[in-house]
C-alpha cells in the first residue's frame, strides 16, 4: 500500500496538495501525520522515512520508491492511475492546466510568505500589501480564463475536480482565513472547492488537531 507522510493539517499547504492528490487517485494509502517543528522535529526529519526529501513533507512511499514534492506526487499518481483522473483530456485545455499548476507551484511568493495557511483561524479584513493584491489579481485572472474556456457545465476550473483545483486549494483557504478581497466569481469557486468532500474531511481533521505552531498564529508569534 502507498504511504503518505504529511505535516499538520491546519498549516501545511503542500501536505494538503499531496493528500488531495492521493484522495483523487482513488488508490488506497496509509496516512501518517507528523507534527512540524515540535520538540522531536529535528530528530524526526533526519529519519529514514523523511531522508529522501531532506525532511520536507509531503513524501509518498510506494514500497521502497520515494516521491516528494506535491507536484511530483500528483504526476506520479497520474501515471499510476492511467492518466485519467487529474488533467483535462483535450490538448489545449491540458496545456493550460499544466501551465497553471506549474505557475502555482513556483510562484505567488508574497501570498505564501505573508498569508501562511491556517485553516483554524479567520482574521478580520485588512487590506493586503500591493504585491499580494497583484498576485491575487493574477490568480483570479487565471481562474476566470480556465472557467470561461474550459469549465463547461462543471463546477471546477476545467469542469471536473482535478490537478489545478488541487494546486490552488490552499489558496482558497488563505483567502477565507485572511478575508482577502476577491470578486463574486472567485468567492463562488472558493466555496465550491471548500465544500468538496475531500476538503471537508481535511478541514474537519485540522480543527481536531491539538498542535499549535506559534509562528503561524499571529496572537502567539513573537
Amino acid at each position: 500500500m502507498l504511504k503518505l507522510i504529511i505535516g499538520n493539517k491546519a498549516y501545511s499547504s503542500w501536505s494538503l496538495r499531496g493528500w488531495l492528490a492521493c484522495k483523487q487517485s482513488g488508490l488506497a494509502f496509509e496516512e501518517v501525520v507528523v507534527p512540524l517543528y515540535d520538540a522531536d522535529w529535528e530528530q524526526r526529519r533526519l529519519g529514514n522515512e523523511l531522508a529522501p526529501s531532506a525532511g520536507k513533507v509531503p513524501i509518498l512511499w510506494d514500497g521502497d520508491v520515494a516521491i516528494w514534492d506535491s507536484l511530483a506526487i500528483l504526476t506520479y499518481l497520474d501515471a499510476l492511475t492511467g492518466g485519467e483522473k487529474f488533467w483535462p483530456s483535450e490538448r489545449t485545455a491540458r496545456a493550460m492546466a499544466c501551465s497553471m499548476a506549474a505557475e502555482m507551484h513556483s510562484g505567488f511568493a508574497a501570498l505564501r510568505r505573508k498569508h501562511a495557511m491556517n485553516i483554524r483561524q479567520s482574521f478580520p479584513v485588512v487590506r493586503p500589501d500591493d504585491d499580494v493584491v497583484a498576485e491575487l489579481n493574477r490568480i483570479i485572472e487565471l481562474w476566470a480564463q480556465a472557467r470561461a474556456r474550459f469549465g463547461g457545465d462543471g463546477d471546477f476550473l476545467f469542469g471536473d475536480f482535478g490537478a489545478v483545483d488541487i494546486m490552488f486549494a490552499p489558496v482558497c483557504t488563505r483567502i477565507v482565513t485572511y478575508s482577502l478581497p476577491v470578486g463574486r466569481f472567485a468567492s463562488g469557486y472558493i466555496d465550491t472547492v471548500l465544500n468538496h468532500p475531500f476538503m471537508q474531511d481535511w478541514i474537519a481533521a485540522a480543527h481536531e488537531e491539538e498542535w499549535v505552531i506559534a509562528q503561524y498564529e499571529p496572537s502567539q508569534a513573537g
